[in-house]
């Protein structure tokens, strides 16, 4: 039997609000009160809208007719079974990101996080739940440490803290770090403010230290802490033997300019439609090559960071026609190639229709070319799920990994309520679907979030985190994909992503 862990804090605050945070209160009180509810950001959380009566007619319609599948009706292909699925349990707020790391993945919940024993792939097991409010809760690994980040303003940097106004200047975001040497105790030892706090993160090991890039956005000059301009990232340094004398040691300007907000994308209305640069939503480092693309907003960036503490900007593009916020992005393994995906509609709207087309919402895929510092970003195609999805289903493009086989470029990706896709971008001018897994829509009448929020590829499986449904494991058999099933790796954070052939023990003696 499992049961709620809470932990300690490692630094204590108390506001305005009365919040006292003494260590010894927090499990008698927190056990009682039940998980609280995060204040959702935008960017990443679907927010139920309205739907004409007309179209939850043609919702009904299109289920009716075989067009899209019924409500919470499981499809896929023939070569993807779905193994298993763990419903939400204690954790009720939104599922979010995923991290691996030997039998353990760690499942961020916009509550806290849940960590699962997946030793037995169809019968996973909860091994712990941490209740500690704060979205998004992004969550990575790295040997004894879990990092967790927080988007949404708080009273303090505790697990107890409650929802507290940006404009307040004791306010509280950033990242939290937690010791998991006892996987089924985990123990925060540390927190670090910083600013517009974190709404994702990702690693950077360099030997006896952590890097955390911390990923941010939405500056205003109403909130103390989060003042524009904004137009680059805080880069943290974690002493792996000392987690709690992590702090900020640098803050690389990524878009130098004279206006108010840096010299990022003005979004509209000089372009219309597309979201103004204030930040990044998401980094991707491939550390064999010391390279790095930023996804930030309304502009894709290529940098260079044999410096940790130091990334350079070598190449920034922008899509002005198609693309409506940068959101997250994947190499190719060779790294001549960049996949960045488009998350049109914050991820809360329904976006996978013939209304909206093949070319917005989608992935662009882009070459890179040329060496050093003059790398660049050529852009390629899109790729778009080649499914149409109700108007009741929030769906765009999302987070995924690379499946590694060698000689080809194939991922698997989430798309909220359009499921998981696996796609070949070998040649990055004609992509293809290659198998899927979904579910029908929540309602065919009214919109509600959901869906696959983490589609990842770990030691021979495939793992989701649906936003409503809980954890899903899918295995994949394919002949264009049965060799990545050889490839074991102890530990996997997809935006620290790793060199598979290279870094990574292997199942056999050949990858052949």
């Amino acid at each position: 039997m499992t049961s709620l862990r809470t932990t300690s804090t490692p630094r204590t605050r108390i506001r305005s609000l009365g919040v006292a945070t003494a260590a010894a209160g927090l499990l008698v009180s927190l056990l009682a009160a039940g998980p609280a509810a995060a204040t959702p950001d935008p960017g990443d959380v679907p927010v139920p809208g309205t739907v004409s009566a007309e179209r939850a007619a043609e919702a009904r319609a299109a289920i009716a007719s075989g067009e899209i599948p019924g409500v919470d009706e499981i499809v896929h292909t023939p070569n993807i079974e779905h193994l298993a699925n763990i419903p939400k349990d204690t954790l009720k707020g939104t599922n979010s990101d995923l991290a691996f790391q030997g039998r353990y993945a760690f499942a961020g919940n916009y509550d806290g996080f849940r960590i699962f024993d997946i030793s037995d792939p169809r019968s996973p097991k909860t091994v712990a739940q941490v209740l500690c409010p704060g979205s998004q809760n992004d969550i990575s690994v790295s040997g004894d440490l879990l990092f967790l980040s927080t988007d949404s303003s708080r009273s303090d940097d505790s697990c107890a803290s409650v929802s507290q106004p940006a404009t307040v200047k004791e306010s509280w975001e950033g990242m939290k770090i937690f010791d998991i040497s006892d996987i089924a105790n985990p123990r925060y030892v540390a927190s670090v403010e910083t600013n517009c706090g974190s709404h994702t993160h990702t690693l950077v090991p360099k030997r006896n230290d952590v890097y955390v890039y911390v990923s941010s956005y939405a500056p205003n000059a109403a909130f103390p802490d989060c003042r524009p301009p904004h137009d680059g990232i805080s880069v943290i340094k974690v002493p792996r033997d000392a987690p709690e004398r992590a702090a900020v040691v640098s803050f690389p300007i990524l878009f130098p300019g004279d206006g108010p907000d840096g010299g990022g994308n003005p979004g509209g209305p000089t372009n219309p439609g597309v979201s103004k640069t204030t930040g990044c939503h998401d980094i991707t480092v491939l550390l064999s090559e010391d390279l790095a693309a930023g996804s930030c907003m309304g502009d894709g960036i290529l940098f260079d960071i044999k410096d940790p503490a130091r990334p350079r900007v070598i190449d920034q593009v922008q899509d002005n026609v198609n693309f409506a916020f940068w959101h997250s992005a994947t190499f190719n393994q060779k790294a001549d190639k960049v996949v960045f995906a488009d998350e049109l509609g914050g991820g809360g709207a329904a976006t996978c229709n013939a209304e909206v087309g093949p070319n917005r919402g989608a992935n662009g895929i882009y070459d890179i070319v040329g060496k050093g510092d003059g790398r660049r970003l050529v852009f390629r195609s899109y790729f778009k799920i080649p499914r149409h999805q109700a108007d009741t289903e929030n769906c765009v493009a999302h987070n995924g990994s690379l499946i590694p086989v060698r000689g080809k470029d194939i991922m698997v990706q989430s798309w909220y309520q359009g499921g998981v896709s696996v796609w070949d971008f070998t040649d990055s001018r004609r992509p293809k679907e290659i198998a899927y897994f979904e579910r029908g829509p929540i309602s065919a009448t009214t919109p509600v979030g959901g869906g696959s929020w983490s589609a990842y590829y770990y030691n021979g499986h495939i793992y989701s985190n649906d936003i409503a449904k809980g954890f899903d494991v899918l295995k994949l058999s394919d002949k264009r994909t049965d060799k990545a099933q050889r490839i074991r790796m102890h530990e996997l954070n997809t935006q620290t992503q790793p060199d598979y052939f290279r870094d990574f023990d292997r199942a056999s003696g050949s990858d052949d």
